[in-house]
């Protein structure tokens, strides 16, 4: 199947690894040109490396900035001034019991996962409407509608994102230009090995013990009842991405396991 991504320019946030380098890597299959995006010029450069090595007759280059910040994400815009593809992929979360969440956590999260992606969003969608076609993404989370006990913050910061992605989508409304969100379970990508491999060894278990653990007791409605590979979220945001969706907007398409005990 032809997704009509050959030349197309993609954006994608907080991309040198997980689930965001793995959408990268299958819009570079598809033949757009991409455009990675990491906190220092190391890791991006690492990534695309890799890309090109998994890719080799890919078009690909990247921007080294925070792109949390309003500066950093002007960093961006300088360097890349129009794209056809936007994927906000970058977050962070972090496990914290609900009452000792501070401040600086709630604002941090904000900051990251939400205002990252209404600052790119605000500066690309108008040109993408004004030439008549664009693909914005918000990956979120099925934390947005699961919300984790563990990490509250996290979930609000993922349900903010259904709620921005379908207002742009309302606002981009008969220009060609849609605006969809995905909302992956839990996935397995180098961040999340590290940080179960660190605490399997702090509570003396294997990891493979932990994992068996996790699901049962913090995502027992899991259906898949196994982490997702990177690759099978990042086949869900190139479709989003894809002239084949032109009819899915305002939409939260979820690629969960099916973690969310519901059925819309």
């Amino acid at each position: 199947m032809d997704l009509g991504l050959q030349g197309k320019r993609a954006l994608i946030t907080g991309s040198t690894g997980g689930i965001g380098y793995a959408i990268a890597e299958g819009l570079a299959r598809e033949g757009a040109a991409v455009w990675l995006t990491g906190r220092t010029q190391a890791t991006v450069d690492v990534a695309l490396a890799r890309l090109r090595l998994a890719v080799p007759a890919c078009t690909a280059a990247g921007s080294a900035a925070d792109c949390a910040t309003a500066e950093g994400a002007a960093r961006v815009f300088e360097a890349l001034p129009a794209v056809d593809i936007l994927v906000n992929n970058l977050g962070i979360y972090s496990r914290c019991p609900a009452f000792e969440i501070g401040d600086a956590q709630w604002a941090a999260m904000f900051d990251t996962n939400v205002m990252s992606g209404v600052r790119f969003t605000r500066h690309y969608a108008p040109a993408m409407a004004q030439r008549g076609w664009g693909r914005v993404v918000f990956v979120s989370s099925e934390s947005a509608l699961n919300i984790p006990r563990e990490m509250i913050h996290y979930g609000m910061s993922k349900a903010a994102q259904l709620a921005i992605s379908r207002g742009f989508a309302i606002e981009m409304a008969g220009t060609g230009v849609t605006v969809n969100a995905l909302l992956p379970g839990p996935t397995r990508t180098e961040n999340t090995e590290r940080l179960r491999a660190e605490r399997a060894q702090a509570l003396g278990i294997s990891v493979a013990e932990l994992e068996r653990d996790f699901f049962r007791d913090y995502r027992p409605t899991s259906l898949l009842a196994r982490f997702a590979m990177a690759q099978e979220v990042a086949d869900a945001a190139v479709y989003l991405c894809s002239t084949r969706a032109s009819a899915t907007t305002g939409a939260a398409m979820r690629v969960d396991g099916g973690t969310v005990n519901q059925i819309m």
